[in-house]
């Protein structure tokens, strides 16, 4: 019987420095959050994991809440001129100007003089 006896065992691997770096690495990324999301393991991979949607989530919101704000602006600058906002955009498209919403509002805003210019120039279309 001991002819049967297999002598290419596979040997036995220990999987303790792996575990603990993908464990550093997650416990990392849930630094700041409280009690023990930051502690533990599998509660801190839930975290980790709802912290991720949430993010991707706000960054779609953010964009969102800026195109608002940039629309706002620029409805109350052209309202101090005589126009409706929904007149002074499509004049814009028909003279043909290509400023978008991001840079009318920062005129609006930090520059009044060159975006009544911009006004002007649409109303005399």
């Amino acid at each position: 019987m001991g002819d049967l006896k297999r002598k290419d065992k596979m040997t036995r691997v220990k999987r303790g420095l792996i575990s603990k770096r993908k464990h550093k690495k997650l416990l990392e990324k849930a630094k700041g959050y409280r009690g023990t999301k930051r502690r533990l393991i599998k509660v801190a991979r839930e975290a980790v994991l709802h912290a991720g949607a949430y993010a991707y989530k706000g960054r779609k919101i953010r964009k969102r809440d800026f195109r608002q704000l940039w629309i706002t602006r620029i409805a109350e600058a052209v309202k101090a001129e005589g126009l409706s906002y929904s007149v002074f955009i499509n004049k814009m498209k028909n003279a043909n100007i290509k400023l978008d919403r991001k840079i009318l509002a920062s005129l609006a805003v930090e520059d009044p003089n060159t975006f009544k210019q911009v006004v002007d120039k649409i109303k005399s279309v």
